[in-house]
């Protein structure tokens, strides 16, 4: 049997990825799995199938990588990202959460789950009121899912939205949403948060481009490091 360390990837456009293909080179490795159609299958790129006319590069392979290469270990990822989302779309009962819950119990019976990776947030920097409550509505979700799939003590790593977002007219509070999200990783050992610097959009001021993914991936890989040698954890 297959003993693979699985992450579960939630969030939006950006987690689910919308780098172009072409854009990067294409990570080969044979000890990284993706789960899909209820069984884990050699991952590759688009892991999301959220919206297959946009799906492309994201994060996760190149996070993925870097840990298999650091560690020596089979990598799976559980995609449950969908693009255009809001958090509240993500509560206790909705489908999206439904369905990362009933994901990830099942890629369960076969793997253990390491982490969880999460980047979303442009959906609600469109007004102050979502933007400045975000921190406690996202800790209810986390804790809600948390219980459903069973899991305690395992690293949340949650990204940095983009500078490029202030130029995007829907996103005008997105500050405010970061400075939440790196407020849960200041009161909480158990939360990482992952810097966007420098990391630059693919030209629609919304979405990351496939280099800056690339580099996302491998922030998130050694944040979760970090984190999971905080908390003990190991791969296994």
């Amino acid at each position: 049997m297959i003993l693979i360390n699985s992450f579960l990837l939630i969030g939006q456009s950006n987690m689910a990825g919308r780098g172009l293909i072409h854009e990067a080179d294409t990570i080969y490795n044979d000890n990284l799995y993706m789960f899909r159609d209820n069984t884990w299958m050699l991952a590759e790129e688009p892991l999301h199938t959220d919206k297959p006319d946009l799906a492309g590069i994201g994060l996760g392979m190149s996070f993925a990588d870097t840990l298999q290469r650091k560690f020596d270990k089979k990598i799976g990822l559980i995609p449950c990202a969908f693009g255009g989302t809001s958090l509240a779309e993500w509560k206790q009962g909705e489908l999206l959460y439904t369905n990362a819950v009933s994901e990830t119990i099942k890629a369960l019976e076969s793997s253990s789950l390491k982490g969880i990776l999460w980047h979303q947030g442009e959906s609600d920097a469109d007004h102050l009121s979502t933007a400045q409550n975000y921190k406690d509505r996202f800790q209810t979700f986390i804790a809600s899912l948390l219980v459903d799939i069973n899991q305690t003590s395992i690293p949340i790593i949650i990204g940095e939205l983009g500078e490029f977002l202030l130029k995007y007219e829907n996103c005008a509070y997105s500050p405010v949403i970061n400075n939440q999200l790196k407020s849960l990783s200041l009161d909480d050992k158990y939360y990482a948060f992952v810097s966007a610097k420098d990391l630059t959009d693919n030209g629609d001021r919304l979405h990351f481009n496939s280099k800056s993914l690339r580099e996302f991936g491998i922030r998130y890989a050694n944040k979760w490091m970090e984190c999971s040698q905080r908390l003990g954890i190991s791969l296994e």
